[in-house]
């Protein structure tokens, strides 16, 4: 039986859309008939060339008006913050859409733009699916495939833990609050302090698939550790005193009880340039299930042979909504989180 083939259009191209444009150019399941950008400087650079290839023979441009009009079967988006408008334009333009933006499961703080999701894929005849690493792989599909090996569960803690100098990339320094006087972070919520929405969705999505509900979501307070040295990196350096770990818990609970607690860790030096002196090792994400029997599960990335190591965390992020594009453009159209899909079946990842 011949192949299908998927045509796809990548918008953006930051770290998760460049995986999409690599994979894309070398997965033959995939067509990549176009690529959208929004800074001057790539429109009209071939898109091999900005995702650090060799050249691949489609040229990025940044008219949306003309992306909207173009055939195409799946539309892979990868803002860091969706635009519902934008999202449902492309989906009544007859493009499903896969993205890593949001909306992994139709939790109740995005009810009103999911009811407009919903209706753009009616109107467009189109699926909308939305995945990832954390939310959308990690925090759900991760524990709810570990409780299938359980006997009773009691609680589920998940972690996420991040050496932000040796395993992501040095804008996070700013955008996540390093460098900072303490009392002003705490008192200042950085993008992962306000993550209570988002995470909340994969809580719901755990709870879904044990058939229990949640009464509320929660948040701890944030809390920091500073510097005990001057910490350097390639723009410079986290001042001595400044904040340089951070810790950040959420909590959903369920008759009464604390029933999935997440956990994220992110520092940027060893425990004895802390205080506190935290420990927090590698960057993993771990799921542990108390109940019966008491059962851990650990994701993390591997040294090469030679040694050398990129955490792939935005590869994870990208390749956690890619694989499952041909089973979202073959649904029928509607809303499609990760219970709708079931075991999601990758094409093209066994080739030369």
């Amino acid at each position: 039986m011949p192949q299908k083939t998927y045509r796809v259009i990548q918008w953006m191209t930051g770290d998760v859309g460049q995986v999409g444009v690599r994979h894309f150019a070398d997965n033959p399941v995939y067509d990549l008939v176009a690529v959208l950008v929004h800074s001057e400087d790539k429109v009209g650079r071939d898109a091999g060339e900005i995702a650090g290839i060799a050249p691949i023979g489609v040229v990025a441009t940044d008219d949306i008006d003309a992306i909207v009009a173009m055939d195409a079967d799946c539309l892979f988006y990868t803002p860091i913050i969706m635009d519902v408008d934008t999202v449902c334009r492309l989906l009544r333009s007859g493009k499903n859409v896969v993205t890593t933006s949001g909306f992994f499961h139709p939790s109740p703080d995005f009810h009103e733009a999911g009811q407009q999701i919903r209706a753009a894929c009616a109107d467009g005849g189109t699926s909308f699916h939305g995945g990832g690493i954390h939310p959308g792989y990690a925090g759900d599909i991760l524990p709810l495939t570990l409780a299938r090996v359980m006997s009773r569960i009691e609680k589920i803690s998940v972690y996420e833990v991040v050496h932000v100098l040796k395993d992501a990339p040095v804008d996070h320094i700013d955008w996540m609050g390093f460098g900072k006087d303490k009392d002003r972070f705490v008192a200042e919520p950085t993008i992962l302090g306000m993550g209570l929405p988002f995470f909340a969705q994969s809580m719901h999505m755990i709870a879904d698939g044990l058939g229990v509900s949640i009464d509320d979501v929660t948040a701890a307070e944030v809390q920091a550790a500073t510097a005990t040295e001057d910490i350097p990196h390639e723009q410079g350096a986290i001042p001595r005193g400044t904040v340089a770990a951070q810790r950040h818990e959420w909590t959903a609970w369920v008759a009464g009880k604390p029933l999935i607690v997440f956990h994220a860790l992110y520092t940027t030096t060893d425990p004895d340039k802390l205080e506190p002196a935290w420990e927090m090792g590698k960057t993993r994400y771990r799921i542990v299930i108390e109940g019966d029997p008491p059962t851990e599960l650990i994701l993390q990335g591997v040294e090469r042979e030679d040694g050398t190591m990129a955490h792939p965390g935005y590869n994870w992020t990208a390749m956690g909504a890619i694989n499952a594009i041909p089973d979202v453009c073959d649904a029928a159209p509607g809303w499609f989180n990760h219970l709708d899909l079931g075991l999601i079946r990758p094409r093209g990842l066994v080739r030369p």
